[in-house]
């Protein structure tokens, strides 16, 4: 019955999130709505709120599913957005992962499946 969900992750800074995420992660920038922002790739989106809180970012993030870690890995790390204690790594739960800590501090993980059942 579901088909999708979007994450909606708070941003500090308009102008400097619109940079960070179609410059360092590869996403198209869609539109701005005073400050509500979206952004997609590959037919994922993530929505961003305005935010004046510095300390809601850090608390919050959200899990990606992707075909190819170890390619995007590569690809961000390049960038130099992977963050240093989420290397691209195995997981006793069955996940192949990195993450990083986008430009307000939000944790995004990606992750393809390992264990050969749903993730």
């Amino acid at each position: 019955m579901l088909t999708k969900a979007v994450p909606i992750l708070a941003s500090l800074n308009e102008e400097e999130t619109v940079k960070f995420y179609t410059e360092k992660l590869g996403f198209t920038f869609h539109s701005s709505w005073d400050g509500y922002l979206i952004f997609s790739r590959d037919g994922v989106f993530i929505h961003l709120w305005p935010c004046k809180d510095p300390e809601i970012p850090k608390a919050t993030g959200c899990y990606i599913n992707v075909t190819y870690v170890d390619k995007l890995y590569e690809e961000l790390r390049a960038q130099g957005v992977v963050h240093p204690n989420g290397p691209l790594k195995n997981l006793e739960w069955g996940m192949r992962q990195f993450s990083i800590l986008n430009n307000a501090g939000n944790i995004i993980h990606f992750g393809k499946n390992i264990s050969g059942g749903d993730a």
